[in-house]
C-alpha cells in the first residue's frame, strides 16, 4: 500500500470514528474505551495532541466521567471532525434559516421561483447546494461551512444562472452587487465610484424594474 493510500485510509477510519465519538458524546454515553481508540487511530495519523497524549497515557479506569467528556470535545476538536448533515440536521436547518434570509431580498427586487437547500444524491462528498428552479450551479456547501454570507453567496450564483442577468443590482450604479463582510454581518456591497454597502443581506428595499439586465461585475 502506497504511504498517501494508507493516509487516506486512516484519515477515513478517524472520521468514522469520530462520528462514532460524536453521536455518543451528544447522546450521552460516551465511553472511554471509544476514545482510546479514537486517540490510537490520531497517533497513527501523526495527530499527537494534549488529548490524545492524556488518553494513551492515564489508565482508562481512572478516568471520571466528566474526563471523557472533556477529553470527548477536545479530541473532535483536534482531529478536525465536522458532523456530515446527515449525522447533525440542525446544520442543514441553520442553513435554511439563512436561506430565509436571502430570499427575502429575492422577493423583494421582484424575483420568483422556489429557492431551496439540498443535499443531491448526485454529490458524494455530501454537500449541500442551494436549488433554484430546480437548478443547482456553483459550489456546495460543506457542513461547518455555512452563515448568511455564505448561502448569499451559493444563492447568487444560482440566481444568476437562472435569469441571465446580475442579481442583486445597485439602484444608483446598475451593478451586480457583492455579498461581503462588515463589521460582523453579511451585507451586500457595489463597486461602482466609491464602494459603498447598498444593505444588510435580507433588508434590501424593494427596487424598481430595470429596463435591462444589470451588468455584471
Amino acid at each position: 500500500m502506497r504511504p498517501y493510500e494508507r493516509t487516506d485510509e486512516l484519515r477515513q477510519s478517524v472520521n468514522e470514528l469520530g462520528a462514532r465519538v460524536y453521536t455518543a458524546l451528544r447522546d450521552g454515553g460516551l465511553e472511554a474505551g471509544l476514545l482510546v481508540e479514537l486517540a490510537c487511530l490520531a497517533e497513527e495519523w501523526t495527530v499527537s495532541t494534549p488529548a490524545t497524549r492524556e488518553l494513551l497515557e492515564r489508565r482508562t479506569a481512572e478516568l471520571t466521567a466528566a474526563d471523557v467528556f472533556r477529553l470527548g470535545e477536545a479530541l473532535l476538536g483536534e482531529v478536525r471532525f465536522v458532523p456530515t448533515y446527515a449525522l447533525e440536521p440542525a446544520l442543514l436547518a441553520e442553513l435554511e434559516e439563512d436561506l430565509k434570509v436571502v430570499e427575502r431580498d429575492l422577493r423583494a427586487t421582484g424575483i420568483t421561483g422556489t429557492l431551496r437547500v439540498i443535499i443531491p444524491d448526485w454529490d458524494f462528498m455530501g454537500m449541500a447546494w442551494v436549488e433554484f428552479d430546480g437548478l443547482c450551479q456553483g459550489n456546495g456547501i460543506p457542513p461547518g461551512s455555512g452563515g448568511t454570507l455564505c448561502v448569499a453567496d451559493a444563492a447568487q450564483e444560482v440566481v444568476m444562472e437562472v435569469i441571465w442577468e446580475a442579481w442583486p443590482a445597485c439602484p444608483e450604479h446598475d451593478l451586480g452587487l457583492h455579498a461581503e463582510p462588515e463589521n460582523g454581518i453579511a451585507v451586500w456591497r457595489c463597486t461602482g465610484g466609491e464602494a459603498h454597502t447598498v444593505a444588510p443581506i435580507g433588508e434590501l428595499p424593494p427596487l424598481p424594474r430595470r429596463r435591462g439586465p444589470a451588468r455584471r461585475k
